[in-house]
Order: C-alpha cells, then structure tokens, then sequence
C-alpha cells in the first residue's frame, strides 16, 4: 500500500523510558519523569500553533510511548487533525500496556501497535538489557484484540552476541504463533557510548558476526515469506495490506511533522530537526519559540540521489531510468550489480535480490558513485 501524495504523517517522539537497553542510542531517558506532564502540553501546543491538513498517517515512537498514562497520551492525538481513514501506530512495551489502556487508546483513534519484542528467549534480552517478560508479550497481544486493535507489529532484533540459530529460529516461532500481520527484525549494531559499545570496545563482550547475522536474516526471509508475509522493505514483513503506511511516508519520500524532542521532519525537500532533550524542547514551545534545531534544503541532486537509496530499501525498488543521472554510468553501474547478484533489472523496476539487501551498503555505494557526476551534453564544459 502506497501513501497518497495528497497526504501527509505526524510523528510524536515520546522520550521517556523505564530503563535503557544495552544497544539503544536513540533520545531517551530514564529520569525524566517529572517532565512528562508538561512535555505532554508542549507536545499539544506545538500541534495547535501548526496548520496542519489532515493527515494520513500518526506514529508515536520513543522512548516508551506506552509508559505515558493513556489519557496523557491520547491528549496529544486528539489535537492531530487526521483523515478518516488514518493509520495511528504507537510503539509500546510488552510490559507497559494492559486491556484498560489498549480500549483507551482504540477509543482515541489508535488502530495499530507495534511491541517491542526484540527476542523470546531469556538470556537474550538479558544480554539486550531489556527487562520485559517474554510472557508478557503474549498478555499484551490477548490485551490488544481485547480491545479491538487487531493491526500490530513484533519488533525483533537478531544477531546478539550469545544467541545462537535455534534462538532465533525458536524466536521466530514464538513471534508468529502471536499472529502479527507485521514483523520488523534488524541486525543488532553497536553504537558508540552506548553500554553495549563501551563493552566491545573494552573487549568485554563480542561484536556481532557479520556471517551470523547474514545466516539469520535469511531464516527470517524464508520463515516470514513461507507464512504469506513477504519482505516489502529491508528490514520489514507484512501480509499483503498489513504494511505500515507511516514508514512507507519515509521510504517514498512524503512530508511528515515532527513533533517532540529530536523529531526529523520533511516537507517538500527540506528537512528540520527539533531540540535533542526535553527540557529545551518544552521551554522552547511554552516560551513561543520554535523547538527546531536546524534544517537543510536538498537541492534537486540531492533529492534524486536520496530517493533513489531509500526505494532501494524498498520490494517496489526504483524506477528506471533514474531521472538526472548520466544514463550511461548509472547503465553500467546496474548491468555491474546485476551480473554480481545484488540487483534485478526488469521492464522500467531495478530491486534488491536477496543478496543484494544483505550487501545493501555495498549496493549503494556503487550506486551512489554512478549518481554522484550529471550528464554531460554537448556544448558546455
């Protein structure tokens, strides 16, 4: 399911946690709670101060969006002026939601949630530093049909050092047997500063293997594919109308409003980013001052190069030719990936293989290169 170009998205970043896993390097925080009532009214003024159409597509992500009480939360997306028909995600942890707080939310307009599973196996989460119970996630589905939100999504990380193959596969079993029209799984990574990178860096915990994480991804490919939930981006599965239509804004290049701290917005090729912490972003709104940190403008290379890269991501892959670039690099360099494996060339669609997503950056680099001089035309220099 493509977005409408007449439409748009909201994304609420909600920065609050009850504690912070190992690997994340996102902007959250776990002692901040005496800010979350007033974080929630900037989060409300700023909505108020926009003139926003109604939009298609509203993510709260985080940070824990399902820590915030469900009137707190739902005081937000009253203010979100929306389509009839628009898809309301918010990302919760397994031990965070309950059947009362569901209803709330379905009754708000919330019609999809996205569980932060990661893995089902003990050990693993540990090694993740997360804290929810595997059993939990089971509760929180049973909660979520309950109260009448049947559109939800297991997000799984693979690929943690100490997780063999029969966790993962026992980890894939375990998510499916929960039905989700939707599954996310991604390659654990280490960012530096975080607890999980200080670690490898010290030589106290292994890296991830690249061999390992490949082996992974492609048990998730052929798991996923075979129970009728084929890939439709990189990192993401879903059944046939299942797809998340927020996401989809982003690989397809869509305009979305970013509100709350260390938000990513877009609209019309120019890009803005807000405060990273929410004790700026709130005296930022409250004092009438705009929370936005910086911008860029992408001039029409650019934005020909970066749609390029993230349709790539996607199964409906680029159309062909790519408009602005010399057609005889470009040419060569998709000849070059296709006999190499990485890319198929059909009709006026270039996609990633199999292969070629697990070589992705591989992919784009070349890519890139071929993207990166303009056609020459006779008579200018």
């Amino acid at each position: 399911m493509l977005p409408r170009p007449d439409r748009s998205g909201v994304y609420v970043h909600i920065p609050f946690c009850a504690a912070r896993c190992d690997y994340c390097d996102f902007a959250t925080w776990t002692d901040r709670g005496h800010l979350v009532d007033a974080y929630v009214d900037a989060c409300a003024r700023d909505l108020r101060q926009r003139d926003l159409a109604p939009v298609d597509t509203v993510f709260f992500g985080g940070g824990t969006p399902s820590l915030l009480a469900a009137s707190q939360l739902t005081s937000i997306l009253d203010v979100i002026p929306r389509a009839s028909d628009a898809e309301v995600t918010v990302e919760c942890n397994p031990d965070s939601v309950d059947v009362e707080k569901l209803r709330a939310y379905a009754a708000a307009g919330v019609n999809r949630l996205s569980f932060g599973v990661q893995s089902m196996r003990p050990h693993v989460l540990v090694a993740l530093g997360r804290t929810h119970d595997p059993d939990n996630v089971a509760r929180a589905v049973d909660a979520a049909r309950a109260a009448g939100i049947d559109r939800y999504n297991v997000d799984l990380i693979y690929g943690t050092p100490g997780e063999t193959v029969d966790d993962w596969a026992a980890t894939l079993d375990a998510a499916l047997a929960l039905d989700p029209g939707h599954v996310s799984a991604y390659a654990l990574t280490v960012e530096a500063g975080t607890p999980l990178g200080k670690a490898v860096s010290a030589g106290e915990r292994a890296a991830p293997d690249d061999d390992d994480q490949a082996e992974k991804y492609e048990l998730a490919d052929d798991c996923l594919t075979a129970t009728g939930r084929p890939w439709y981006e990189v990192s993401n599965w879903a059944r046939p109308g299942e797809e998340c239509r927020h996401n989809l804004l982003y690989w397809r290049g869509g305009d979305y409003t970013a509100v709350g701290c260390a938000g990513h917005g877009h609209t019309a090729g120019r890009r803005w980013w807000n405060v990273r912490t929410p004790e700026r972003y709130v005296e930022a709104i409250t004092t009438g001052r705009s929370a936005e940190a910086g911008e860029e403008t992408l001039d029409p290379r650019a934005r020909v190069a970066e749609a390029t890269m993230l349709g790539l991501r996607t199964a409906a892959g680029i159309k062909l030719p790519v408009s602005g670039a010399d057609p005889l690099r470009v040419d060569a360099c998709l000849a070059d990936l296709s006999a190499a494996g990485l890319l198929e060339c059909g009709g006026d669609r270039a996609v990633l293989t199999r292969r070629g997503r697990l070589l992705g950056n591989e992919v784009a680099t070349r890519l890139m290169a071929a993207l990166d001089r303009p056609t020459v035309r006779a008579g200018t220099r």
